[in-house]
C-alpha cells in the first residue's frame, strides 16, 4: 500500500484538473462605428431599411428563439422533421461524396443544437461553428467539444456576408469543408447576393466541399404570413425590437409603439417582407454618429427584412449558378421545405 503523508493531503490534491476548452478563432471585430453608420444610414434613407443583423441582440436572439418554437413558425419544424425522417439516408450520401473525411462548418451555429443531432450520425474530422455572436458561440462548441470528444471542435467569430475570411481557418486541414446552412437563412439574401454567397462557399472548398441547405418553399400565402405574424405577437416583439436596437447605438427616440408590425407574401418576388409602419406623422431625431433627423409619414415603412422563398427548380438554379452540380433534395410531403444536398 502506498504510504501518503498527511502533509500531502491538501484540498487541492485530488481534483481533476479541468479539460482545455475549444479553441475559438475571431476573424470579425465588432466596429460600433461602422455600424452605427450603416444603420443610421438605412434609416435615413428614402426608402427606410434597416440590416436583419441589427434583429439580434440579447433580446432579439430570446425572442427568436421563442419564435422558433411557434406552431405558426413552420420552417423549424417541418426542418427537423425532413432532418429525423431522412437522416440516415442524407448520412450515407455525404459518406459517398466525402470517403477521405470532410470538416462539418456550421454556419450561424447559434447554440449550436441541429448540429448536435447531426454528430451522433456522421463522422466529420472536425467540427467548426460559425457566428457573428462570440457569446453565444463560446459555450455552444464547449458542448460540442464535451458531448464528442473524437471530433476536433473549434469556434469561429465571423460574418457570414464575407464567408472567404473562413479560409485561413479551413485550410488548416486537408479535409474538404462540408458547409451546414439550415433553417433557410440564406432566404434572408436576394437572389443575386444568394448566388455570391454560395459561390463564395464553393470557392471556399475548392471544388471539393458540399453544402447540407435548408430552404424555405414558396407555398399558400396564408400559411408563409402566419409564420411571420404570430397570434401571440412574439415575431412583432421581435420586429419592434430594431427600434429599441437604434435607440440605443444612435441614440435616437424612436417610440416604438408608434410603429405597427407588418408581414407579407410578395407573391411577385417570391419572398416575405417584414415592415415597420409609422402609425403617425413623427420626427425621429439621432445624436449618433452625428446629430440627424428624419420625418416618418403616417403609413411611411421600414423595411426590416426580406425572406425569399423558393420552388425546388428555382433553388436549384442558384446551385448551378454558383457551380454546385450534384445536387440532391428531401421534402416533406406538403412540400412546404426543402433540405438540399449539393456538391460539384
Amino acid at each position: 500500500m502506498l504510504k501518503v503523508s498527511a502533509s500531502a493531503l491538501r484540498d487541492d490534491f485530488f481534483v481533476v484538473p479541468p479539460p482545455s476548452l475549444p479553441r475559438i478563432v475571431e476573424l470579425h471585430q465588432v466596429n460600433a462605428a461602422e455600424d452605427a453608420a450603416r444603420l443610421l444610414a438605412g434609416l435615413l434613407a428614402a426608402d427606410a431599411r434597416t440590416d436583419p443583423k441589427f434583429f439580434y441582440d440579447a433580446q432579439g436572439c430570446a425572442l427568436f428563439d421563442a419564435i422558433c418554437h411557434l406552431d405558426e413558425y413552420h420552417p423549424t419544424r417541418i426542418e427537423a422533421a425532413i432532418f429525423r425522417d431522412v437522416r440516415a439516408a442524407i448520412a450515407r450520401e455525404i459518406g459517398r461524396e466525402f470517403p477521405a473525411g470532410y470538416q462539418w462548418v456550421d454556419l450561424g451555429c447559434g447554440d449550436a443544437a441541429k448540429s448536435r443531432d447531426w454528430l451522433a450520425s456522421i463522422a466529420p474530422r472536425r467540427y467548426v461553428g460559425v457566428d457573428i455572436a462570440a457569446d453565444w458561440l463560446r459555450p455552444a462548441v464547449a458542448r460540442i467539444a464535451e458531448a464528442y470528444p473524437d471530433v476536433e471542435a473549434i469556434g469561429v467569430v465571423a460574418d457570414l456576408a464575407a464567408p472567404l475570411s473562413l479560409a485561413p481557418v479551413l485550410d488548416e486541414m486537408p479535409e474538404a469543408p462540408l458547409f451546414f446552412y439550415p433553417g433557410s437563412s440564406i432566404g434572408n439574401f436576394e437572389p443575386q447576393r444568394a448566388i455570391a454567397m454560395l459561390k463564395a462557399l464553393r470557392q471556399l472548398g475548392g471544388g471539393r466541399g458540399g453544402l447540407l441547405i435548408g430552404v424555405d418553399c414558396e407555398s399558400d400565402p396564408q400559411r408563409l404570413e402566419a409564420a411571420y405574424d404570430d397570434a401571440l405577437g412574439l415575431t412583432a416583439a421581435f420586429n419592434r425590437n430594431v427600434l429599441r436596437v437604434a435607440n440605443r447605438l444612435l441614440g435616437a427616440d424612436f417610440d416604438s409603439r408608434a410603429f405597427a408590425h407588418r408581414a407579407w407574401y410578395n407573391e411577385i418576388d417570391s419572398r416575405v417582407e417584414m415592415h415597420l409602419v409609422a402609425r403617425s406623422a413623427q420626427t425621429v431625431r439621432f445624436r449618433q454618429p452625428h446629430p440627424a433627423e428624419r420625418d416618418y409619414e403616417a403609413g411611411e415603412v421600414i423595411v426590416t427584412e426580406y425572406s425569399c422563398k423558393y420552388t425546388p427548380a428555382r433553388f436549384a438554379a442558384l446551385l448551378d449558378a454558383a457551380g454546385f452540380r450534384r445536387q440532391r433534395t428531401w421534402q416533406d410531403p406538403a412540400q412546404r421545405f426543402a433540405v438540399v444536398l449539393a456538391t460539384g
